[in-house]
């Protein structure tokens, strides 16, 4: 047993059974200062204030010196397992490329896939460790990682036993998404492609928790996502890009299919709010992608004042979010989103958890879950870790 106490600020406290929060719940968050919490075998056992008896029989004592303590972040969108770099695209962005006018050229997911189908599993697994690595160091803990830098079947099922591998290593929570659906390989037709993704699905269910689709303009249709969704259905949970660079109609087809997560919604009508209301779909927005590409933010605001819970990712690759840093996607939504800081929060940890299926488990300060969090340097709390979103402020995370 573990004994974390003299805790200047305990945040993120929920109560057993929440696994989501939405609407004027998303701006709310349990706190307690002057607090201890007790860990049992990873898990949370208890917390109280310092003047409640403290239990004695701690084998191991950590003094939080004033510190917060806070859920570790949870980041439900990201494509970690790639290879090399993309900074030639930036350049390009730099001298007025957009997005789609890179991937018409062949290049942005393209160029990834090349460069992936040629890299051994053992050069892909290592390059990949150092961005975990990097993200467990800034607090992530618990990570959903896609395939879809493959667009073939070898290289597709490459990815996802190097995500597999990934799982086995780290000590944060890994899930693991089949996107074969994220673009066109070359030497297929758009036809013969979507069929090699249904195809592969039985092959892809032994490794993946999650299928996911790039329904958006210039990639899959709501036809395409409608098919190798229902190929899917009872193999892998869906989960959906949509509307980063049209309203695509993603969000739809993904509510139809009972996706657990909807995710970019830079464009929004009042459409897709509507049909996510009453849903378990949690609507995930990418700010980094929305910084990085000079896209629209996503309006979150607008989801949670009709009721809608909202989660944040960072959606990191090489392409359009080359950051793991769920503090800075925390300060963005606080900063281009309007939200506030307890809303951010919550987006960052507990919605997030919910987004890939562990909020039994991680994003919120709740007996029995996983004791994997972040304490900070004294004096932080959650409008200063967002405002002062460059400062050091991690004094230690905790798994």
């Amino acid at each position: 047993m573990s004994l974390i106490y003299n805790i200047g600020l305990l945040v993120g406290i929920q109560p057993e059974g929440v696994l989501r929060v939405e609407g004027v719940a998303q701006g709310r968050t349990g706190t307690l200062e002057n607090a201890w919490l007790r860990i049992e075998n990873g898990r949370i056992a208890g917390f109280g204030d310092m003047s409640s008896v403290i239990p004695s029989e701690a084998s191991v004592s950590l003094d939080a010196q004033g510190g917060m303590l806070m859920p570790g972040f949870c980041d439900s969108h990201t494509h970690v397992v790639y290879v090399g770099s993309r900074d030639g695209e930036f350049i390009d962005k730099i001298n007025g490329l957009s997005y789609e006018e890179i991937a018409a050229r062949g290049g942005g997911i393209l160029n990834s896939a090349n460069l992936l189908q040629q890299t051994s599993e053992e050069a892909l697994y290592s390059q990949s460790m150092s961005r975990v690595r990097e993200m467990m160091d800034k607090g992530t803990v618990a990570i959903e990682i896609k395939s879809g830098y493959g667009l073939s079947p070898e290289a597709e099922l490459k990815m996802l036993r190097v995500i597999r591998r990934i799982q086995k290593t780290v000590p944060a929570a890994v899930k693991s998404t089949f996107l074969g659906a994220h673009a066109v390989g070359r030497g297929y037709t758009h036809e013969e492609y979507v069929q090699m993704v249904i195809d592969l699905i039985p092959q892809a269910a032994e490794l993946a928790d999650f299928v996911d689709v790039f329904c958006d303009e210039g990639f899959f249709t709501v036809e395409d996502t409608d098919r190798i969704l229902t190929a899917a259905k009872g193999k892998l949970v869906p989960k959906i890009h949509a509307n980063e660079l049209a309203v695509s109609g993603g969000v739809q087809v993904g509510v139809k299919h009972g996706a657990l997560s909807v995710d970019h919604l830079e464009r929004t009508t009042d459409a897709e709010i509507d049909a996510l209301k009453g849903t378990q779909t949690m609507p995930t927005m990418l700010p980094g992608s929305s910084f990085f590409l000079g896209l629209p933010y996503g309006r979150a605001k607008d989801y949670i004042k009709a009721g809608l819970g909202v989660a944040l990712s960072s959606d990191y690759n090489p392409g359009s979010s080359p950051s793991g840093d769920m503090r800075f996607v925390m300060a963005q939504g606080c900063i281009k989103m309007r939200l506030t800081p307890v809303e951010a929060f919550n987006a960052v940890t507990l919605n997030s958890a919910y987004a890939m299926g562990l909020s039994r488990e991680y994003g919120s300060i709740t007996a029995g879950k996983k004791a994997a969090l972040i304490l900070t340097e004294p004096g932080w709390d959650l409008t200063k870790l967002a405002y002062q979103y460059q400062t050091p402020y991690i004094k230690q995370v905790i798994f």
